[in-house]
């Protein structure tokens, strides 16, 4: 095998520098089912990862940590990766031992997947977890169960629920931090009780003993004991985080991790909105352990009881404008990753990523979120605070700062951006002149996003110069840094069903045309036949533009028809804003 480049930093690998770790990466890629190009329906875009993880351009993200990527590279059974083998593979077979019903079923489950497992341990390409999860997928469909987990997390959540009905829960949560409180200012003093309740809820939700043991019932020494654990950097962080002098309600991404946990994660969010913040809860899509799913409520009465005024949003593509729509409506809102397996977000759902996008904050608990999130070097598009207990016992407490290159762009912000350009709008009205909207492609051709600016800006210019009493918007004219297809359709529909606008113009072929003889350069093929129709973004805004329309008839709309629109019906996410057509199911 070619010899592969020395890599200094895990999370600075990029395509397009060596040509044959390239081809590594391409089949690391490939053999972990993770190519969004191979298989777009499961796989995250480029876009969608954006959303959660600062990339640069043509800069790989591996869902796993640096230690186990270093490994891998090698392309050889390290110590440290045979360990890591081992361990997936006896805790499945430990699973096909106990939950196979049929004894033939078990037989075939277990060789099929020692050959898959064998083939993967001689040429170690594939992330444990990612071969993992593939044998589970075996498992699940040849015993034709999804949940083996069910009845005993149900369990879990019980035991969790009867302890908060104990003296021992009661000594837990209401015992007096006594004199150690510092307090200058009443503020202070709220602020102190407040971070002692998160604190013990946080403990009790990583006191796995509560749910894992029957009947557990600790003691004053062992309660005094979980009271008096040192966190290091906990009150500095939580301080930092929500203390008196932070007076902005964040949005906050959380991440559980266990059946019975839950039930205390619970009593953190409820804390947390005491404080006035909006929370949405991810949880799994399907079977992965304990790990609690988002359709165990159905069959849950004691999670569905506790879940009760909750949003429970089972829709996999919520747009940004439903998302916030609903966060306005609900403090707490829960929702699927979308995924089966440890955290892995070439595997999460559009909604969550969204849903990541909008936070301020993610909080995940459990060993499982921490490595993936904490023992990577690659940085995120929002602050990730993370806690578990390790081997030993001890709680652990770790916070990553966001990429310092990236700006969110908040609601607040589109909101005041939107109000600006209908108030030029109606001030254009009331000066007698015409509102004209120009929706162009923008983004729908890949590489082409800067060429297509320059088309639409030349083509507006010439609109101009050649229409007078004529108020045209030009949407490439309004972008902010930082702000991305999501951010730009949301802010745009607000702007569209103003009912300000008197003319619509869809970007039409002898437009595209007219702006290159404008420029003085013949039509490349790429851009041939090209108009608004090839863009999901413009497809977007037909329908409002119809609905429009039907509200106030005089509102002309021009350019291409609208049946030639309708062949897309949702912009990519994150993009300047194209999906591709699905073609048309083979009918036998």
């Amino acid at each position: 095998m070619s010899r592969l480049p020395q890599i200094r930093s895990f999370s600075r690998v990029f395509y397009g520098q060596d040509p044959y770790l390239d081809a590594w990466l391409l089949h690391f890629m490939l053999e972990n089912n993770i190519e969004h190009l191979i298989n777009p329906r499961v796989n995250a875009s480029a876009e969608q990862l954006r959303f959660m993880v600062y990339l640069e351009e043509g800069q790989l993200f591996a869902p796993c940590t640096d230690w186990m990527f270093a490994n891998l590279l090698q392309s050889r059974m390290s110590r440290d990766l045979k360990r890591e083998y081992s361990r997936t593979w006896k805790r499945l077979v430990l699973l096909i031992r106990n939950y196979s019903g049929d004894s033939f079923v078990k037989k075939k489950v277990l060789s099929l997947c020692k050959h898959i497992f064998s083939k993967a341990f001689k040429s170690p390409f594939m992330i444990p977890s990612r071969l993992h999860k593939r044998m589970l997928d075996i498992f699940l469909s040849q015993n034709a169960l999804q949940d083996p987990y069910r009845e005993l997390k149900k369990e879990y959540n019980r035991r969790a629920r009867d302890f908060m009905n104990t003296p021992g829960y009661f000594q837990f949560i209401s015992t007096c931090p006594g004199t150690t409180m510092r307090c200058e200012r009443i503020q202070d003093l709220r602020w102190e009780l407040d971070l002692a309740e998160l604190k013990r809820f946080f403990c009790l939700s990583t006191w796995d003993k509560i749910w894992q043991k029957k009947d557990f019932l600790p003691d004053a020494r062992q309660v005094d004991q979980e009271l008096g654990r040192s966190w290091e950097g906990f009150e500095n962080i939580m301080t930092r985080l929500f203390g008196p002098k932070n007076q902005h309600p964040l949005k906050i991404l959380y991440l559980p991790s266990s059946s019975g946990g839950i039930i205390f994660d619970l009593q953190v969010i409820i804390t947390l909105i005491r404080q006035g913040h909006k929370v949405v809860m991810a949880l799994k899509e399907g079977f992965y352990y304990d790990y609690p799913t988002f359709w165990d409520f159905e069959t849950d009465e004691v999670l569905g009881q506790v879940l009760k005024e909750a949003s429970m949003i089972s829709d996999s593509q919520m747009s940004k404008k439903e998302l916030l729509k609903t966060l306005r409506e609900h403090s707490l809102v829960v929702i699927s990753d979308g995924s089966r397996e440890r955290l892995n977000l070439y595997r999460t759902s559009i909604t969550y990523a969204r849903a990541w996008k909008e936070s301020d904050l993610i909080i995940a608990k459990g060993n499982g979120n921490y490595r993936r999130l904490m023992q990577s070097t690659h940085v995120f598009t929002r602050d990730i605070l993370c806690m578990y207990r390790d081997s030993k016992d001890q709680i652990r407490v770790q916070f990553k700062d966001k990429s310092p290159r990236v700006r969110k762009i908040t609601e607040k912000e589109i909101l005041a951006k939107t109000e600006e350009i209908k108030r030029q709008m109606l001030e254009a009205r009331m000066n007698g002149q015409r509102v004209l909207f120009y929706s162009a492609i923008i983004g729908s051709i890949p590489g082409q996003t800067k060429t297509a600016i320059k088309l639409i800006n030349t083509f507006v210019e010439y609109m101009r110069d050649r229409m007078s009493g004529t108020f045209i918007i030009n949407p490439a004219e309004h972008f902010e840094p930082g702000m991305d297809g999501d951010d730009l359709m949301y802010m745009w529909e607000i702007v569209q069903r103003s009912g300000l606008i008197d003319v619509w113009r869809f970007q039409a072929v002898r437009d595209i045309e007219k702006s290159f003889e404008l420029l003085g350069e013949k039509v490349p093929p790429i851009w041939t036949g090209k108009d608004a129709t090839f863009s999901t973004g413009c497809t977007k805004e037909m329908h409002i533009a119809l609905e429009m329309q039907k509200k106030f008839p005089e509102m002309q709309i021009i350019g291409p028809s609208p049946e030639q629109f309708f062949r897309r019906s949702e912009y990519g996410l994150g993009k300047f804003f194209d999906t591709n057509i699905e073609p048309e199911p083979e009918r036998f």
